[in-house]
């Protein structure tokens, strides 16, 4: 089976509160994408998105002194959270339970695998790029609340510009090496790294836009920013 691995941004599952309507629109593409592609499988990471952002911004404020592993493991139950939540959503396709150790010995049963945080020093980017190596897949689709990466960041420089595509050599020397609890980067420096090593593509783009993640999942022309070698 041709498996495709989806990091799904906390930021569009809960953005400030479980987004209903989105996960009713996202449930329903991808059974049809299933339907239709029988030959197809499915690696579903989910982020922290605002329950991560919340309890983080809470320890901060009480506790100045909170070290990054803390805030760390704040935003890895965040997603423990989503992704129990995604894994009901989409139950009739998911035989194995939440994973949260890529590492880990388990298997994929169903047509759908759901993973969410698994240890401080990353984001679950990276949980999405073991994924992949683990089954093979090549893509990973990050779904996030922008539509491509750009040079620098748009909020504050009017002159960036968007990309359709970028080498992970010049990627990784704009979002840096590094990663620190609720860093906002296109897609997670320590996945970039790895990603670069196993010669993965990664593409990035508005996960809020279904019918531009049917498009690419279908091999036609879509809008995002892919990163590969």
């Amino acid at each position: 089976m041709k498996t495709t691995v989806l990091s799904l941004g906390g930021s569009i599952v809960a953005p400030e509160k479980v987004d209903v309507e989105f996960l009713t629109r996202f449930k329903a593409s991808i059974a049809g994408y299933l339907e239709e592609r029988k030959d197809a499988r499915l690696i579903l990471t989910v982020g922290g998105g605002a329950p991560a952002r919340i309890y983080q911004e809470a320890a901060r404020k009480i506790s100045p002194s909170s070290s990054a592993e803390e805030l760390d493991w704040l935003g890895i139950r965040a997603t423990h959270l989503n992704g129990a939540l995604v894994r009901a959503v989409f139950s009739e396709y998911v035989e194995n339970e939440l994973v949260t150790d890529p590492t880990g010995d388990f298997s994929f049963d169903g047509r759908i695998l759901v993973a969410a945080g698994w240890k401080p020093g990353f984001s679950t980017d990276t949980d999405a790029v073991y994924l992949a190596r683990k089954f093979g897949a090549k893509t990973v689709v990050n779904l996030s609340n922008i539509k491509k990466v750009y040079t620098d960041d748009p909020r504050k420089n009017p002159d960036a510009k968007p990309l359709d595509h970028i080498s992970w050599d010049d990627f990784i020397a704009m979002v840096g090496e590094t990663w620190t609890p609720g860093k906002n980067t296109p897609f997670d420096p320590i996945a970039s790294q790895i990603a670069r090593k196993e010669g993965m593509r990664v593409i990035c783009m508005d996960g809020r836009n279904i019918e531009n993640l049917m498009a690419m999942l279908s091999d036609r022309p879509f809008e995002g920013t892919t990163i590969s070698l």
